[in-house]
């Protein structure tokens, strides 16, 4: 096959973009739609600038170099070209970094600043979308920014001591020191309590009404726990309560997300919001999970079952937590009231309700954890 064997270019290239997965490479969608869009740029009748878009746009990997020329050679019956050495002037390809940035019809930046810039401003576009509104392309790329999340969780004192520069007095450490010098006297020793990570709960709500919101809020909470996997807990809101913190301690994000959906029957069901927190407590909560931990709870407050219910048990979780907080995905909304049945209920009991249907709302959370 040559690139001018027929008229329309399109089939060839994404059958060559398929040829490369099956020999191993990683040539996602997005790769796929970054190599169109240079050809598009470029001369299909040359071989070697399909090379060089296909090499720069296609190859993620130093490996993959030796896969792709094999290849490229066998669907395009062509030998890929060679660098040469001299300083002859050679035409640039276009830039990769500009082309993935780029959405679908729009035209290329007249400078590296300028794609720059658009890729820049195309992110803290992203970053202000509402979750529930994304285009699958954004959602690929929200994946990206989560992943470039770094969080912190709050700290307490731990029960154990340890040596510091003033506190209490330690006599043993003391005594140890004085017989090591022979019974002269010296410097006294101090120790006081150390810090220790506070166990971070979160409780997705994954019904109908949050479904638009469910996968980013389980992706959020996979990259928490990734930070702290011994120290975050995580359970699903829908007809039944569901832990999924072993299939979110996964370190492939994909991975985890595709274990989570496995274990929890009723995503898009309905919400029981006061049955599932009831359950949580009697069986974990109580027990210690709960007790001096940061409970998050991400819904939006509708509540199928009894609202009192709810009311009661969020008394009786805040009682037991350090702190509770609420983030509900349309509080961020002109105009948003909590008038739900459920968030009315819990309300009175939250340290705070937050807005949560965004990525810089979800950035803003961390911060609260961070600081509980």
């Amino acid at each position: 096959m040559t690139p001018s064997a027929t008229t329309d270019p399109l089939p060839g290239l994404v059958g060559f973009a398929t040829a490369l997965r099956e020999a191993g490479l990683a040539c996602d969608a997005h790769r796929v739609q970054a190599y169109l869009a240079a050809v598009e740029r470029l001369d299909v009748a040359d071989p070697a600038q399909l090379y060089w878009a296909g090499r720069l746009t296609l190859c993620a990997d130093p490996d993959d170099l030796p896969r792709y020329d094999q290849a490229f050679a066998a669907w395009f019956d062509a030998d890929p070209p060679r660098r040469s050495r001299s300083t002859a002037q050679r035409p640039q390809p276009p830039k990769l970094a500009a082309l993935v940035a780029q959405h679908e019809g729009e035209g290329a930046a007249d400078s590296d600043g300028e794609q720059l810039s658009v890729a820049a401003s195309d992110t803290e576009v992203l970053r202000d979308r509402d979750l529930g509104e994304l285009s699958p392309a954004e959602r690929r790329h929200l994946r990206e920014l989560f992943e470039r999340l770094r969080p912190r969780l709050s700290t307490r004192s731990s029960l154990r001591y340890r040596q510091a520069r003033r506190g209490r007095l330690d006599p043993g450490r003391t005594l140890r020191a004085m017989l090591a010098r022979g019974g002269e006297p010296g410097r006294l020793a101090y120790s006081r309590h150390g810090p220790r990570t506070r166990r971070l709960v979160l409780l997705v709500d994954v019904s109908g009404s949050m479904n638009p919101y469910a996968d980013s809020l389980l992706r959020f909470a996979h990259v928490v726990t990734r930070a702290a996997p011994a120290s975050v807990e995580t359970f699903t809101l829908g007809t039944r309560l569901t832990r999924v913190s072993r299939q979110l301690r996964q370190r492939d994000p994909e991975r985890a997300m595709l274990a989570a959906g496995h274990a929890v029957p009723d995503f898009a069901g309905g919400t029981r919001l006061g049955e599932n927190l009831r359950a949580f407590l009697d069986r974990w909560g109580q027990r210690g999970m709960a007790r001096r931990a940061v409970v998050v709870v991400f819904s939006d407050g509708w509540e199928r079952g009894d609202a009192s219910l709810l009311g009661e048990q969020a008394a009786r979780l805040r009682r037991l937590a350090h702190r509770v907080l609420w983030v509900n995905p349309h509080a961020g909304r002109a105009g948003y009231a909590p008038v739900q049945s459920g968030i009315a209920a819990a309300l009175p009991h939250l340290d705070r309700l937050l807005a949560g249907h965004s990525l810089a709302t979800l950035e803003r959370l961390l911060v609260e954890i961070r600081d509980a």
